[in-house]
């Protein structure tokens, strides 16, 4: 079985691809992925901490 590799290439690479996935984007789809990621924010920002009993 082949090993998956992530995030391979240099930050300035990583980058454009990002920006080229980005502007193929719809801007429905743009607006989609925003709301997303500012939902994910405010669970995280709201949520309680859960501390471990050790």
């Amino acid at each position: 079985m082949k090993k998956v590799v992530l995030n391979c290439g240099t930050p300035k690479e990583l980058e454009a691809k990002r920006i080229v996935e980005i502007k193929s984007l719809s801007y429905l789809e743009r607006l989609e992925r925003l709301m997303a990621i500012l939902e994910v924010s405010y669970m995280l920002k709201t949520a309680q901490k859960i501390q471990s009993k050790k």
